[in-house]
C-alpha cells in the first residue's frame, strides 16, 4: 500500500491541508469525506507485508505493544494483539461534536447529511492537523516503560510521535528501520537497518528472537 508521503504516494494531488487539517474540514467538508471515502477503500482491501508479519512473531518471545502512525488496520489484519492508533482509524467514523461517538463502519462511507444521534455531522476517525492526539499519553506510557524500541518506516518529522524516542530509558535499545536512514538527534546507540520495512523488520526479528533463546 502506498504512503501519504512519499511521492505518488495517497497525498499527491492534494494540498495536505485541504485534507488532513482541522481547517480544511471546515471549508470543505464533502472533499474531506470524498478523500477519505477512496483511502478506506482502498485501505479496507489491502493486505500485510513481511514487516507487519514479523511483528507478529515477536509476540512469541517479547511483550510486544505497537505503536502506529498509520490510520489502515493492517497490524490487526497481521494479527498483532496490542495496537496503540495515534492518529486514528479509517475504518471507524466519528461525530463531530460528541467525542465519545465513535462507529465502526469497515469500508463504508460516510456523506453529508450522515450525523450521530446528538445531530453533529460524521466525520473520519482521524487526528488531522491541529487536532490534540488523544492517544499520545498512552503511547508514552508504554515508550517510557519499554527496554527495546523499534522506529520502522517513518520519516521522524511529524510531532509530538517524533519526539517519543526521546521519553525511553537510559540503556533502552533502540533500532531504527528506513531506507532513508531519518535523523535522531540526542540519543546515543542507536542502531540504523536501512532498508524496507517489509525486508529489515523480518531480519531484526529473527535476530532478536535468537539473542532472547
Amino acid at each position: 500500500m502506498k504512503t501519504f508521503r512519499d511521492s505518488g504516494g495517497l497525498w499527491e494531488g492534494y494540498d495536505v491541508m485541504d485534507v488532513a487539517s482541522i481547517e480544511g474540514w471546515h471549508r470543505n467538508r464533502e472533499k474531506v469525506l470524498d478523500f477519505y471515502n477512496l483511502r478506506r477503500k482502498q485501505a479496507w482491501h489491502a493486505l500485510p507485508n513481511a514487516g507487519h508479519r514479523a511483528l507478529v512473531d515477536l509476540e512469541e518471545a517479547f511483550d510486544v505493544v505497537i505503536i502506529t502512525q498509520n490510520v489502515d488496520n493492517l497490524h490487526e489484519k497481521a494479527g498483532s494483539s496490542m495496537v496503540v492508533h495515534l492518529h486514528g482509524e479509517l475504518s471507524k467514523v466519528k461525530s463531530s461534536v460528541d467525542e465519545s461517538y465513535v462507529v465502526d463502519i469497515e469500508d463504508g462511507e460516510i456523506t453529508l447529511g450522515d450525523v450521530c444521534p446528538k445531530g453533529g455531522q460524521l466525520r473520519p476517525d482521524v487526528v488531522w492537523f491541529g487536532e490534540m492526539v488523544p492517544m499520545m499519553e498512552v503511547a508514552a506510557r508504554h515508550v517510557e516503560e519499554c527496554d527495546i524500541l523499534l522506529i520502522i518506516g517513518t520519516s521522524l518529522v511529524v510531532y509530538p510521535a517524533a519526539g517519543l524516542a526521546h521519553l525511553t530509558r537510559p540503556g533502552t535499545r533502540i533500532y531504527v528501520i528506513d531506507p532513508s536512514r531519518p535523523e535522531i538527534f540526542g540519543l546515543s546507540g542507536v542502531e540504523f537497518i536501512t532498508e524496507t520495512a517489509a525486508t529489515g523488520t523480518p531480519a531484526l526479528v529473527k535476530r532478536l528472537m535468537n539473542k532472547k533463546a
